[in-house]
């Protein structure tokens, strides 16, 4: 191992961040001579990681269900930190899951390591806990933001923070071929696909997948052209797979990142958990809808926090309402496959959408190199 390396330990929570860790990986490796450390899931570990542990022991949310996690969570908080002293890289590159990053970062901080902290992935101040924004420089030299807006929350308080753009246009859902994908599950052109997406985490698969099911029934008794995919990622394959096990519906699960890009180039419509999941829907004119429920405590709890309209990143963008936003109550069976039928009539719902997706586009990239080699540059230039 030549000790000329630069020495970069990258720390991802969830699989939307093993994403961004995957294209960041590759971006690093094209520009200087690197060696990775730290905590990923497939995707990172398929770009030569070798995570510390599963980050399925990250992948949680909700008052209801952290509390019960405290104990695990403090030792990963630990075991990363004693490693991360333990290797001495150049820089510490934390990737979104603020929550569990920001312990390693002041942990780091308080150890005087003299490491450098860089996060990846702005917490959403603009929504919620803004106050936060006010104490970021004391534990990261630097800050990768993905939307344009981003750095004004932060730079007033002494933390320097960059723009990079927004990682979904670089998504392989662009490229991904939608006949090929049918072809392979022979799919007849006919029918149409309705991708349905209930998120990466157990407590989103367990509240959501069966009122998206419920939907899919009722969608199918009425119209029996259609045909639903149902992408997973490890995380949750085994929950999802158990609860669709004994489905009465046309129903595909597919578990690669392939298929799953290759779903949506073939879908018709799609029923998604809020998240990165439907800008990616966004950038390939795919019309959904974002339904999401919590615990009723939390629910509680982030009503009276966060100070935004919408929660669905396109409706935040446009700052009007693009994509129906079906939360908590709203979640229903019902209320679902009514919305997707006026999308798959190509109403004036669908327009709007398609208008709306045109413009969001534009908010999403600095114009320059992508946005991961856009961060890839910041993080090489702060090491060195």
């Amino acid at each position: 191992m030549s000790s000329s390396k630069i020495k970069i330990y990258l720390i991802a929570g969830e699989p939307s961040g093993d994403l961004l860790g995957s294209r960041l990986m590759r971006a690093l490796r094209s520009k200087a001579d690197v060696e990775f450390f730290g905590i990923g899931g497939d995707t990172m570990q398929q770009e030569g990681l070798d995570s510390l542990f599963d980050i399925s022991d990250l992948a949680i949310m909700g008052l209801s269900e952290v509390i019960p996690s405290i104990p695990k969570v403090l030792r990963r908080i630990k075991q990363t930190v004693d490693d991360i002293v333990r290797l001495k890289p150049d820089v510490v590159v934390t990737i979104d899951s603020w929550s569990f990053c920001s312990r390693v970062h002041k942990a780091l901080r308080k150890l005087n390591t003299g490491i450098k902290q860089i996060h990846y992935v702005a917490p959403q101040v603009w929504a919620w806990k803004k106050r936060r924004a006010k104490t970021m420089y004391k534990y990261i030299d630097e800050l990768l933001t993905l939307l344009p807006n981003e750095p004004q929350y932060f730079t007033p308080y002494h933390l320097k923070a960059d723009f990079v753009g927004h990682p979904v246009i670089e998504s392989a859902a662009l490229k991904a071929d939608g006949k090929e994908f049918r072809k392979s599950h022979n799919i007849p052109s006919d029918k149409n696909i309705i991708t349905i997406l209930p998120g990466s985490r157990h407590n989103e698969v367990s509240r959501l997948l069966p009122d998206f099911i419920s939907a899919a029934r009722l969608l199918y008794a009425e119209h029996k052209d259609m045909f639903f995919v149902l992408p997973t990622v490890k995380t949750v394959s085994k929950r999802v797979k158990k609860m669709v096990a004994a489905q009465d519906i046309p129903l595909l699960v597919v578990e690669t990142e392939q298929e799953r890009y290759g779903a949506f180039q073939a879908s018709s419509a799609a029923i998604a958990a809020s998240g990165t999941v439907a800008l990616e829907l966004a950038m390939c004119n795919i019309p959904h809808i974002i339904a999401y429920k919590i615990s009723k405590l939390t629910y509680m709890l982030v009503k009276a926090l966060i100070k935004i309209k919408y929660v669905n990143l396109t409706n935040i963008l446009l700052n009007r309402l693009v994509v129906p936003e079906l939360i908590q109550y709203d979640c229903t069976p019902a209320n679902i496959a009514l919305n997707i039928e006026r999308l798959l009539a190509h109403n004036d719902g669908y327009k709007n959408q398609m208008q709306g997706f045109a413009e969001v586009k534009k908010y999403l990239t600095d114009g320059k190199e992508t946005p991961s080699a856009n961060a890839a540059s910041i993080i090489l230039k702060v090491v060195q």
